[in-house]
């Protein structure tokens, strides 16, 4: 395996000595973030997200690890980190066995009381099985700066194929990833923070619900998420499809758009099937007219950018690409 900048490490690595001093409380209010991850059953990985963050070059004035019912030695891993590094804060949560999707942001709800009493302009979000170069941050926060309209903001993803990081066919500059993004605090306020969905599509959400309030959104193909973890290998694969397909419809989605869009990825593993796989789960919801997690107004905010994008596809007028919906 090449190293460098888009082929890190794969071993994992251990927090170095001396204990790392808290951030430096001279940065004004402005540019201060804070950070938050949810962890369930993450020892294969959770040592690298842990590494790379505490070695940004802009450290987050507080992160808080919530640990959602781990049994496999994730929460002695955060503990250890928790007991070097004072910006860290390590909470243990428990729920019934099991991944889901909804318990991940409930589990980040549990800990926000964490983040209380402390002066920060943006919150971000950073999964745990990521890892980020040292500078992810401070370059974000750079986008921030210079776009004072900027409400949610991350990178790009990239996945290890073969022993080299890709970035991920689906990335989209209008499509900010939940993995490790920045939310600027009026916005996070404006939209309610990140909303508990059944079946995933938090990220989604709060770019919908960010552009409804004003916001802009972007992904920015120069800042590398490393995902240790390919999407979908937390559980069935086909079954992760099919998931897709019932998120696509509870959040709204226009049911022309979705055809083309489960057509357009057949290429998606498994291969010809995966787009069948989420196309049924949208056809069991519609067809059983199941009842739609989102507002009135969000959903026609939501299916007017779809179809302005077939209609872009298909030539009848020229579409915008400021701010269209993730697909």
């Amino acid at each position: 395996m090449n190293s460098g900048r888009d082929n890190p490490s794969l071993a994992m690595m251990q927090p170095e000595q001396p204990l790392i001093s808290p951030p430096d409380i001279s940065v004004p209010k402005e540019k201060r973030y804070v950070l938050m991850t949810a962890a369930h059953n993450e020892v294969a990985y959770i040592e690298r997200t842990l590494s790379s963050i505490v070695s940004q070059t802009r450290l987050p004035d507080r992160w808080v690890i919530v640990s959602d019912n781990s049994t496999d030695g994730t929460d002695e891993i955060i503990a250890a980190y928790a007991e070097k590094y004072d910006f860290i804060r390590y909470l243990r949560v428990t729920r019934e066995a099991g991944r889901n999707f909804g318990s991940k942001v409930r589990a980040l709800h549990r800990g926000v009381h964490l983040l209380e009493g402390l002066e920060f302009a943006y919150i971000g979000n950073v999964d745990a099985d990521v890892s980020l170069e040292p500078s992810y941050f401070a370059d974000l926060l750079k986008q921030f700066e210079r776009r004072p309209n900027l409400g949610i903001a991350a990178g790009f993803f990239f996945e290890e194929h073969k022993g080299r990081f890709e970035s991920r066919k689906g990335n989209r500059v209008y499509a900010v990833t939940h993995a490790a993004q920045l939310v600027r605090r009026e916005c996070y306020q404006a939209i309610g923070g990140y909303a508990v969905l059944e079946y995933g599509g938090e990220d989604w959400h709060a770019e919908i619900s960010a552009k409804m309030n004003g916001w802009e959104i972007e992904a920015f193909p120069d800042l590398k998420i490393f995902h240790h973890r390919h999407t979908g290998t937390g559980g069935n694969l086909l079954r992760y499809r099919f998931r897709q397909g019932k998120m696509d419809y509870v959040l709204g989605s226009d049911p022309l758009f979705e055809a083309l869009k489960c057509f357009l990825r057949f290429g998606d593993t498994p291969l010809l099937i995966g787009g069948i796989a989420r196309f049924l789960g949208f056809t069991r919801f519609l067809i059983g007219r199941e009842k739609l997690h989102v507002s009135p107004e969000f959903a026609k905010y939501l299916r007017r950018e779809q179809r302005l994008k077939l209609r872009a596809l298909f030539g009848s007028r020229p579409q915008s690409f400021g701010s269209p919906a993730k697909n």
